[in-house]
C-alpha cells in the first residue's frame, strides 16, 4: 500500500500497518512540548493520580520539553508563581529539556526545539501550542493538543484517539523574485485555499522550490500551515534536513528519513509557481484576507514588529537589517525586534545586526512571544495599526480589539518602518 509521510509515521508509532485516513490510532509520542501553559497541564496530570496509590511520575522525562517564552520575564506575580510551579515540577520529574528565562539557552519554543536537536524526521511531536505544526519542517508529524490531552501524554506516553488525517500535496515550483520568499508563499497559499481550506488535513510540501528552501524557510511555511486549518504541515526530509540537524543542531546519531511513497494517495493536489509572486500582505482581521502589496501600499502604520516563531531567525533579521542599515525609522513609528532565541540574538549581535536596528531607532527585545498575541510587550493603543512578521492578525491579537494588524515578511516590515507606511521594498526606500 502506497502511503503519505504521516500515514507511515503513524503506522510505525502505533504498531499498525496499512493505515488510511479515518483510522483511529494511539501513537507513541517521541516529544511532548509545553511552555508556560505547562502549569495547567501539571494540574490535569496530578488529577489523574488522585485517589490512587501510584506515584505521579511522567512516562519518560527525556521526551518532555518545557520552554518559557510567552511571558518572559514574568510580567505579573501570577505568571511568576506559575513559572515557579513549573520549575519545581521539572526538578521533581528530572526533566532535562527545560529552557528557563536565560540569555544563553532561552527562546521561543518553536525555535528552541529544532535548534536544540530535539526534533527528528519520522518522529511524532505534540505540543500545547497550535503552532507546533512548525516542526514538520524537519520531517516530523507535529501537531497541537490541549492541556488535558497533554496530561494523558505525560502519564501514558501516547496520544489518545488520533484520527489519521488525509493529506494535501502542494507542489511549489519557480524561483522567488527579489524581496519575495517563504512568508509570501505561505500567505499566498492561505489566501488561495482559505483559513478552513486544510481543516483536519495535513499539507505535504513538495517541488523544486521547497527542495531549494532552507530549514528556516520551511519552518515558516509549516508554522503557518495551521492558519489554513491544517493539522500539520510537513516537508519530506532531504539533504537540507540532514545539513541543518548535523551542522546547526549538533545531531550526530542516525536519522530515519521517512518520505512518502511515489504512488501515495492524496486528498487534493495544488500546484503553485512562485516565479511571479509579489510580496503578500494579510489584512485585518483574518490571515486569509490576502492582498498583493500594491493594493495596500501607503497604508499608515504605528508599530512594526519583526520576530516571533515565524520570522525571528537569523536570515530574517539579516534581510531586515540589510534594508534598514544606514537609515532611520520614520517619525512616530515604533519598531520592535524580537529574535527567536538567545542563540540567534547572540549571532545577530556578532554580525552587527542588533547595532543596525538600534541605530535606526528600533527597540531590540529579548526573545519571546509577548507582542504576537498581545499578552506581554508591545501592545497596541486604541485605533492603532501594526505591521508584523508574526502569524496571526485576529481582532485583539496584539492586545487591543480596536487596533488592526497586517502580516508581512521581514523585508516588507523593514522597508515600511523606514517609510512610515506599508511599502513595497522592490521600489526602494529613501
Amino acid at each position: 500500500m502506497n502511503m503519505t509521510i504521516v500515514e507511515k509515521i503513524l503506522s510505525r508509532a502505533s504498531g499498525r500497518s496499512n493505515l488510511k485516513p479515518g483510522d483511529v490510532v494511539e501513537p507513541a509520542i517521541d516529544l511532548a512540548m509545553s511552555h508556560e501553559n505547562g502549569a495547567l497541564v501539571i494540574n490535569q496530570f496530578l488529577q489523574i493520580f488522585e485517589g490512587t496509590p501510584l506515584d505521579p511520575k511522567v512516562w519518560d522525562a527525556s521526551k518532555i520539553a518545557i520552554i518559557f517564552d510567552h511571558r518572559v520575564p514574568a510580567e505579573s506575580s501570577k505568571t511568576a508563581s506559575n513559572q515557579k510551579k513549573i520549575r519545581e515540577f521539572v526538578n521533581r520529574q528530572f526533566i532535562d529539556k527545560f529552557h528557563d528565562i536565560r540569555g544563553d539557552v532561552g527562546g521561543i519554543c518553536h525555535q528552541i526545539l529544532p535548534e536544540s536537536g530535539y526534533v527528528r524526521p519520522g518522529c511524532v511531536v505534540v505540543g500545547t501550542d497550535s503552532h507546533t505544526t512548525s516542526h514538520g519542517a524537519l520531517g516530523a508529524f507535529s501537531f497541537g493538543i490541549g492541556a488535558t490531552e497533554m496530561a494523558s501524554v505525560w502519564a501514558l506516553g501516547k496520544a489518545l484517539n488520533v484520527e489519521v488525517p488525509p493529506t494535501i500535496k502542494v507542489n511549489v515550483t519557480g524561483a522567488f523574485p527579489t524581496f519575495v520568499g517563504p512568508k509570501d508563499f505561505i500567505l499566498h497559499l492561505i489566501g488561495k485555499i482559505s483559513a478552513q481550506g486544510a481543516n483536519f488535513r495535513v499539507i505535504e510540501y513538495h517541488g523544486e522550490t521547497i527542495r531549494d528552501m532552507t530549514t528556516s524557510g520551511r519552518l515558516v511555511i509549516c508554522n503557518m500551515s495551521v492558519e489554513a486549518g491544517a493539522t500539520s504541515g510537513i516537508v519530506p526530509p532531504d539533504e537540507e534536513t540532514i545539513r541543518y540537524l548535523r551542522e546547526e543542531a549538533g545531531v550526530q546519531d542516525s536519522l530515519d528519513m521517512v518520505v512518502p511513497d511515489a504512488g501515495a494517495n492524496y486528498d487534493e493536489v495544488i500546484n503553485i509557481d512562485v516565479s511571479k509572486l509579489e510580496p503578500q500582505i494579510a489584512c485585518p482581521h483574518t490571515v486569509d484576507n490576502i492582498k498583493g502589496i500594491k493594493d495596500v501600499s501607503g497604508t499608515k502604520i504605528d508599530q512594526v514588529v519583526i520576530g516571533s516563531c515565524t520570522n525571528g531567525r537569523l536570515d530574517d533579521l539579516e534581510m531586515a537589517a540589510r534594508v534598514i542599515r544606514g537609515k532611520k525609522i520614520a517619525r512616530n513609528i515604533r519598531m520592535l525586534v524580537f529574535p527567536a532565541s538567545g542563540r540567534i540574538y547572540s549571532q545577530a549581535l556578532g554580525k552587527g545586526l542588533i547595532g543596525d536596528f538600534m541605530t535606526a531607532g528600533a527597540v531590540v527585545m529579548n526573545p519571546g512571544c509577548g507582542p504576537c498575541l498581545g499578552i506581554h510587550e508591545g501592545a497596541l493603543g486604541d485605533g492603532e495599526v501594526a505591521l508584523s512578521t508574526t502569524n496571526r492578525n485576529f481582532k485583539g491579537r496584539m492586545g487591543n480589539p480596536t487596533a488592526e494588524v497586517y502580516l508581512c515578511s521581514p523585508v516588507v516590515a523593514a522597508a515600511s518602518a523606514v517609510a512610515g507606511v506599508i511599502t513595497d521594498p522592490r521600489k526602494g526606500v529613501n
